[in-house]
């Protein structure tokens, strides 16, 4: 311990001399400024140990990117330093000159390892000072506080700090507690909530440049390495006007890329999205609904007034949905949902009812998940996904249908219809009726069959017309889905490309629904 001493000197003495040169960038007006004519710029600095071991999901850093980025403000750098205060230091040293704002999240609090004021003030060559105001307001909230307590270092804060005190957008309140800030470093809390409000509280003081950023996306249904040389190309005749980025997404159903194109000028922005979707290949470019469930009852009900054959086939199903709502309440309804495509339509149809009924409830769409056996890791992602989407109120059982809906009948006796995604051309099904309760000996439930007069193809139109989302494997040549034991790509599906390599198509591209079932043993 002794022997490192000296090194720390060392290095607390290289962190001074780092933070005099910044006090006299800073008096010398070095540090970037949007007053000079510049962009309004920012750095995020995350500090906590507890990010860098993985032990908490930095959120933070999200938010203050999208908050910033609606002000104007261009987040140049984040970056993430342990509760090490040579380090916090230096970064700030480092960062603070080089934006117009540095904003740090986390260190603050009573305990040995809240060191951000202390390295603020260490980057700055400052002193801490107990603030009379912060003293104050600790006072309040603690009653009379000890010098020697840890509560008190709350209130030691860089000698040249400033308290910010913010107002609540909604109630136009003035917070309690002022954010702390040190030249153009602010000091945010670690806790996100607090960081939020916090951030929303004191919005103007990030804002003032009048930029805007203008963003616009294309959704293109091919291979990045097939059009990456057209988006060089494209880059490099716009230069710095506007900045494309380019994520491929090996999980969506419609597109496998996604465009994004930034610009400070929305004739710049509307321009380049021009010229992407003249210069990419035909037929690429996809019109996708990124948010399919937010307006599932207009696109649902415009579906079933078209007038298509496809549109005559929602509106007998919307009609099954809708008197099941007649005979019970929606709390007496469930949806049975295993991740298949079928159950998948009827969720958003269901969805589409539902809401078009009940447009101002808060009850959530309760769902019946009966879990089998060596469940594919995509159908599991698709399922937690799915609940997120819908919102779904999910009861998950385990064992045979019978074993699962007398589990049911116990944990929720409120329960009396179960909407089933069963057709027709399914197994034992050909003289179901839409309603059809359970047989003798079975837990009592109206069975409510809504798609048993739908064909395969049916099924794929309406889930690709409306966009929405399904579970992954359906892309890999999966076209009727069991468990990881008893299925398997449909041969049927099965093609050998121009090289030799042996692929296979989607299950909407199937020809012969016969063959639907011939992916599982």
């Amino acid at each position: 311990m002794l022997q490192a001493l000296p090194r720390l000197n060392r290095a607390v003495g290289r962190i001074r001399c780092v933070g005099a040169h910044v006090t006299s960038m800073a008096r010398n007006g070095s540090g970037s400024s949007a007053e000079d004519g510049g962009a309004v710029t920012a750095a995020i600095l995350i500090i906590g140990d507890e990010i860098l071991k993985g032990h908490t999901t930095d959120t933070n850093s999200a938010f203050l990117c999208q908050g910033l980025r609606k002000l104007g403000v261009a987040v140049q750098r984040i970056t993430v330093v342990p509760d090490v205060r040579e380090v916090i230091a230096e970064e700030v040293a480092r960062l603070s000159p080089s934006v117009t704002h540095l904003i740090t999240s986390g260190g603050i609090g009573p305990t040995h390892d809240d060191v951000t004021f202390e390295s603020v003030a260490m980057a700055f060559g400052e002193g801490l000072r107990a603030h009379p105001e912060l003293t104050r307001l600790l006072e309040k909230f603690f009653g009379e506080v000890d010098p020697k307590s840890a509560t008190i270092k709350l209130a030691m804060v860089p000698e040249s700090a400033k308290l910010n005190y913010g107002t609540d957008p909604k109630t136009g309140q003035q917070l309690r507690l002022p954010l702390v800030s040190v030249r153009n470093v602010y000091i945010f809390p670690g806790i996100p909530s607090l960081l939020e409000r916090a951030f929303d509280s004191l919005a103007h003081l990030f804002a003032g440049s009048g930029t805007t950023f203008h963003t616009r996306e294309v959704f293109v249904n091919a291979d990045e390495a097939d059009i990456a040389p057209v988006l060089s190309r494209l880059q490099a005749d716009w230069g710095k006007r506007v900045a494309l980025g380019s994520y491929p997404d090996w999980l969506s159903n419609y597109h496998r890329v996604r465009l994004v194109l930034d610009s400070d000028s929305v004739e710049e922005v509307e321009r380049a999205r021009a010229q992407v979707e003249e210069k990419l290949p035909k037929g690429s470019i996809v019109r996708l609904i990124t948010d399919p469930v937010s307006i599932a009852t207009e696109e649902v009900y415009s579906l079933s007034n078209s007038g298509s054959p496809l549109g005559e086939k929602v509106a007998a199903a919307l009609r099954t949905i809708e008197a099941a709502l007649d005979q019970y309440s929606a709390n007496e309804i469930c949806v049975g949902f295993n991740g298949g495509k079928d159950c998948t339509a009827l969720l958003h149809l269901y969805y589409a009812a539902l809401k078009r009924r009940y447009p101002d409830s808060k009850d959530r769409v309760k769902a019946l998940y009966i879990r089998i056996m060596s469940p594919f890791p995509e159908m599991e992602r698709f399922l937690q996904d799915t609940i997120k989407r819908y919102d779904l109120d999910l009861v998950s059982v385990e064992g045979s249908i019978r074993q699962a809906l007398s589990e049911v009948q116990e944990r929720r006796p409120e329960l009396r219809a179960v909407l089933m995604g069963t057709r027709r051309t399914d197994p034992y099904s050909r003289t179901l009726a839409p309603f059809s309760p359970t047989d003798q000996g079975w837990p009592d439930y109206m069975r409510v069959n809504p798609l048993l007069d739908w064909t395969y193809h049916d099924i794929w139109s309406f889930l690709r017309t409306l966009y929405v989302p399904y579970c992954i494997l359906y892309d890999k040549g999966y076209t009727s889905l069991g468990s990881m034991d008893n299925t398997f790509r449909n041969p049927s599906l099965k093609v050998v490309d121009g090289r030799g390599v042996t692929r296979y198509r989607p299950a909407y591209q199937l020809e012969k629904e016969e063959e639907e079932r011939n992916s599982r043993a």
